[in-house]
């Protein structure tokens, strides 16, 4: 998994929603929404582990506090089942305008039963998997069943729920009495996976059995096994990921518009718009971030220029390595490079020609450290490093380049790109 990026957005009141994108380390297959369950947070052990598992499988995923949450703002006392629900379109509605739209929507107990409500607001998304959901969102009410007359005469109460006090106003109960499910399930028109523990204590499997009976295929059911509500054990959690994964996948193929059997040239870097200096990466089918430091102003979500500059002549180096010790039969099982880049004075630089020094001023030197694992003796270990610099991109380095630069201008009315 690459470095996870901290996002904010609006939520529907205008508050501040924090917000974390996991993303994978190659190419992203599709982007999920997640939504945690009752009074959680997007930090809570099942949302981790999901998001773990899913970016092994190639999928990115965002989670966020909703309203009052967690990290973001806003008063939770004045949300309700609805604030819930227009929180995760706003949070679909970053996504599309930011990556990608969401294609998978996870919702964990209540934050199942949100995604349901949701998912016809979110075209793009094929696919809903649901963990520990309650049928309808009224059954959440039974957390703070014993304060439910105080809070209907009083207007609210204090409540303790999972060792915390929370407020609950009457608008939260009058609320979720007005949301039935079954109509919205009954239209999904997205493919639905239930997973539900038999022993769940908190919310009953015969939650599942209205879901999936509710549901018009394609629906799936998995039992989840002795698994505990919030998927404590890390292994649960893991597990629903997977099969979340493995799902998924059939319907993501088919909804995925088929690449051009010819890949374009090039690299292409695009603004993201969040944060200062945060770029996607795209080439041919991968995709990845890249940022600044903290430091200097930036997210810290994916490596610098440099950083990417420096990898691009320690991947270039290995592979080298590698074809030339397959090729000459060496038992070299594995090489690695470690490479730094920093500027110093030309004159400062042993390894610098003359020319180079007499020119003087300050010029990049990038060190390479390369190990070379196995049983090789010292000549043959000498021939490898001199092979090292034979490595493409340390010639482009060393020689110089030439860059072209010409703009390609986008007509705002048509949408029409022309090369200019």
């Amino acid at each position: 998994m690459a470095q996870p990026v901290r996002l904010n957005f609006k939520g529907h009141d205008g508050a501040e929603l924090a917000a974390r994108l996991d993303v994978p380390a190659g190419e992203v297959r599709a982007y999920a929404l997640f939504a945690h369950c009752f009074t959680c947070s997007k930090d809570v052990t099942a949302a981790r582990r999901l998001a773990e598992a899913l970016t092994g499988a190639g999928i990115a995923v965002l989670r966020f506090d909703f309203t009052g949450l967690g990290g973001s703002g806003g008063d939770f006392a004045s949300t309700n089942f609805s604030s819930n629900i227009a929180d995760l379109v706003k949070a679909a509605d970053f996504m599309r305008a930011h990556y990608e739209a969401p294609r998978i929507l996870i919702g964990h107990s209540l934050g199942g039963a949100a995604v349901l409500a949701a998912a016809h607001d979110v075209p793009e998304a094929v696919a809903v998997a649901t963990i520990g959901a309650p049928a309808d969102a009224e059954h959440v009410v039974r957390n703070f069943e014993a304060d439910l007359d105080t809070i209907r005469e009083d207007g609210r109460a204090r409540v303790t729920l999972a060792g915390r006090e929370f407020t609950i106003e009457r608008q939260f109960l009058e609320d979720v009495e007005g949301h039935t499910l079954s109509d919205r399930i009954g239209h999904l028109k997205k493919a639905l996976l239930v997973l539900h523990a038999p022993r769940d204590e908190v919310v009953g499997i015969d939650n599942a059995t209205r879901l999936f009976v509710a549901a018009r295929h394609p629906k799936s059911f998995v039992s989840l096994d002795d698994a505990d509500h919030l998927l404590s054990d890390p292994r649960d959690a893991a597990y629903a990921a997977q099969v979340i994964a493995a799902w998924a996948g059939r319907y993501l193929d088919e909804a995925r518009p088929r690449e051009p059997d010819v890949m374009e040239d090039g690299v292409t870097v695009t603004e993201t718009g969040l944060g200062s200096f945060q770029a996607m990466v795209r080439s041919g089918a991968h995709r990845f971030l890249a940022d600044e430091p903290e430091s200097v102003g930036g997210l810290d979500s994916g490596p610098s220029p440099y950083d990417l500059l420096s990898a691009a002549l320690g991947a270039c180096t290995v592979m080298t390595l590698r074809m030339y010790a397959d090729r000459k039969d060496i038992d070299a099982p594995r090489f690695s490079v470690t490479v730094t880049h920093g500027k110093v004075h030309a004159r400062d630089c042993e390894e610098c020609s003359k020319a180079r020094k007499e020119n003087g001023g300050r010029i990049d030197r990038f060190e390479r450290v390369v190990t070379i694992e196995g049983d090789v003796d010292e000549a043959t270990r000498a021939r490898l490093l001199e092979i090292a610099d034979k490595c493409p991109v340390h010639r482009t380095l060393e020689a110089g380049a030439v860059v072209v630069t010409r703009e390609e201008r986008v007509a705002r009315d048509t949408g029409r790109e022309s090369a200019g």
